[in-house]
């Protein structure tokens, strides 16, 4: 069985804390840069980034889609942007944002905390059915991947 516990990165991106932090909280937005999320929109009447609204999110890997449904834990403008999903069998992961002034840009850091753990049968899930031989590895990609992108789409939309 693999595990999975947390991980990190952080990444300089030439925008502003607001502008990156309006950014990510636009969940809306989150399959622009994010290599798994396929699509995501705010639900039951939540219109925005705030404490306790609820989105539903389609995530994409390989052949296999599924849907989550997480919740917003923490909406500090230009700060902070954290939410939490919980899956059956596949325990509960905090996904958090971090913004901080740096260098007349923002210091971004994203992160992942496995809050309550994936059981067996969850890993079999999670690890599509055997064809994401290292679940970890790929979500550190993953996380590069979408600082990457969201570096690029920051960059490109502060500067226009």
């Amino acid at each position: 069985m693999q595990t999975l516990d947390q991980d990190e990165l952080t990444i300089h991106i030439d925008a502003p804390p607001d502008a990156v932090y309006d950014l990510v909280a636009d969940v809306t937005r989150t399959p622009e840069y994010s290599p798994e999320v396929s699509e995501a929109k705010w639900v039951t009447g939540a219109r925005g980034p705030v404490a306790g609204a609820r989105f539903r999110a389609t995530n994409t890997s390989g052949k296999f889609s599924w849907h989550n449904t997480p919740i917003v834990t923490a909406a500090e403008h230009g700060r902070e942007f954290t939410f939490a999903r919980t899956e059956p069998f596949c325990g509960t992961v905090q996904w958090r944002y971090r913004f901080e002034p740096e260098a007349g840009g923002t210091r971004v850091t994203e992160s992942y905390l496995l809050i309550r753990p994936i059981t067996r049968i969850g890993w079999v899930i999670v690890s599509g059915f055997g064809t994401d031989k290292d679940r970890r590895r790929t979500m550190h990609e993953d996380i590069l991947t979408s600082l990457e992108r969201l570096r690029a789409i920051a960059e490109r939309e502060s500067s226009a």
